[in-house]
Formats: C-alpha cells, sequence, structure tokens
C-alpha cells in the first residue's frame, strides 16, 4: 500500500466531523478524487447497516461485548472493502474515527477492558494502523453541553451515556496519544472553529508537506 491512512479522533461533541468537512473542501481542490473520506462505523453499504443498529436509540439492552464486536465487525468490512483498496490506488484516506474510538469507547467507556479490545480490533485490521491520527481535545461538560445544544435532533444511543461514561472515554483518548505519540496529533477543540481547522491543516501539512 502506497497511499496516506489519516483517522480523525475525539469524545463527543469535539467538533472533529465538521473540521473533517471543512478539511476536505479546503484539499479536494488539489487532490481530487485522490482523496477519500470515509467514517467508522459505516463507509459502505454492510458497514453502514451495522452502524443503523449500533446506533439505534431502541437498542439499549446491547450488550457491551455485543457493540464492541459490532464496531470491529464494521471495522472489518471498511478495510477490505473501502480503506485498503483506496491506500493501494495511493490515495489519501481521511476517516472519521478507527481504533482509537473502539479502545475509548468500549474498552474504557463501557468498561471491558482497552487491551482486551485494542486486543480483539487487532483480528479485524490485520495490524493496519494510521499512518497519522489527529485527535480533537475537549472536556467532557464541554463536549456534552454542545451535543445538547446544537444537535439535539440527532442524538443517538452513544450520546445517551452518562458524564462518567464520556469522562472515561476522554481518558482513555489522553493515555492512547501517550502511548502513540509519533501517530497522534492533539488538536485544541476548545478553541474557535476556525483556529481548529487551522491547527488540523498545519498537522497535516507539517507531517506531508506535499498535501499542501
Amino acid at each position: 500500500m502506497t497511499g496516506k491512512f489519516i483517522t480523525f479522533e475525539g469524545p463527543d461533541g469535539a467538533g472533529k466531523t465538521s473540521v473533517l468537512s471543512e478539511l476536505v473542501a479546503k484539499l479536494a481542490p488539489k487532490l481530487g478524487d485522490k482523496l477519500v473520506m470515509t467514517r467508522e462505523p459505516g463507509g459502505n453499504a454492510i458497514s453502514e447497516s451495522i452502524r443503523q443498529v449500533i446506533l439505534d436509540v431502541k437498542n439499549t439492552a446491547m450488550d457491551p461485548r455485543t457493540e464492541a464486536l459490532l464496531f470491529a465487525a464494521a471495522r472489518r468490512q471498511h478495510i477490505v472493502e473501502t480503506i485498503r483498496p483506496a491506500l493501494s490506488a495511493n490515495k489519501i484516506v481521511f476517516c472519521d474515527r478507527f481504533v482509537d474510538s473502539s479502545v475509548a469507547y468500549q474498552g474504557a467507556g463501557r468498561e471491558i477492558g482497552t487491551t482486551e479490545v485494542y486486543d480483539m480490533n487487532l483480528f479485524a485490521t490485520e495490524g493496519l494502523v494510521p499512518d497519522l491520527t489527529l485527535y480533537f481535545d475537549v472536556p467532557s461538560e464541554v463536549g456534552l453541553n454542545r451535543i445538547w445544544e446544537h444537535r439535539s435532533d440527532e442524538v443517538n444511543r452513544l450520546d445517551k451515556d452518562a458524564l462518567e461514561f464520556h469522562i472515561r472515554v476522554r481518558e482513555a483518548y489522553l493515555q492512547q496519544k501517550e502511548l502513540f505519540a509519533e501517530r497522534i496529533v492533539t488538536i485544541d477543540a476548545t478553541q474557535p472553529f476556525e483556529a481548529v481547522v487551522a491547527d488540523a491543516l498545519l498537522a497535516i501539512k507539517t507531517r506531508y508537506p506535499e498535501l499542501g
């Protein structure tokens, strides 16, 4: 594979998806169809179907391990059908969430074990690791307030978890940032939107000047 795999991570309410869309708008004129934007869970028909099951607000009885396995299943299909073919075609893949999310949300948030979730995902990914990860950091209270203020009409099942859940998620992200410091670049997501976009774009161009 000769492409570049860049992932976007962060707790709920960090604004990473909005930033990602803005970055695509800025880079697409130069990169054209070499730039692929995708998301997890999702990215193709099968993975999007699994996404609907995971996020459905009616599925409150879902067991935490079932949830983790569904994320891994969606990820496997995403890799096989979308990510690896794009990388093999020398494309730049921007992905909204990847394994770091599972470690944080299911491993720490659901308290089923960050190591266990990471190891389980090794089977799904066959060792595929992002070349660069932008982590958008925001305090849990701030992120949840943003969710309820700005997108209360599209809140999903995971958004409804208690504050303590989201605090565990953020703490796990911060731990991963220390463990994988060469891969993960932290962006202060409490800044104004334009500043967050600028920092994210700088991080990408610093690592890959040819994308600028």
